[in-house]
């Protein structure tokens, strides 16, 4: 079983593990102002968004990202997932995000997309690494 990085318990895949570096909730001075700048409709601020902060996950390792890659494709080829969701924050959540624009995408599904396109090639060699193992000695 693949365990989480930081916990002794089952890494489970998330969408948050994509777009929760972009809750600014109590960052909003530091991180909130560095985000703010960007617009996450305009597509070379998404791709710039994407590649400078969105795949920053130093803490997983080569299997973790393999099992969040083949997480995304699959809720990229369901019709039914409902990708503005995750960007909805419960009132009682303490969450926010750098922009009003987050809150109601113009494309939530294109934004996991380009996420997933530009994984694919930064983790490129991690994902390779993990393509001839046996994921259930995981």
């Amino acid at each position: 079983m693949l365990k989480h990085p930081f916990l002794n318990e089952e890494f489970i895949p998330d969408f948050m593990w994509f777009v929760g570096q972009f809750d600014v909730y109590d960052r909003e001075e530091t991180c909130g102002a560095m985000l703010e700048a960007y617009n996450p409709d305009d597509e070379q601020d998404r791709l710039e968004l994407i590649r400078k902060y969105g795949l920053d996950l130093e803490c997983l390792s080569y299997r973790h990202k393999y099992v969040l890659l083949s997480f995304l494709k699959e809720k990229l080829d369901d019709p039914t997932v409902d990708f503005q969701g995750v960007f909805d924050i419960e009132e009682d959540c303490a969450g926010s995000w750098p922009r009003g624009e987050w809150y109601n995408l113009k494309d939530p599904k294109g934004f996991f997309r380009d996420i997933y396109l530009l994984a694919k090639e930064k983790w490129k060699e991690d994902i390779q690494k993990a393509v001839i193992e046996d994921p259930s000695n995981w």
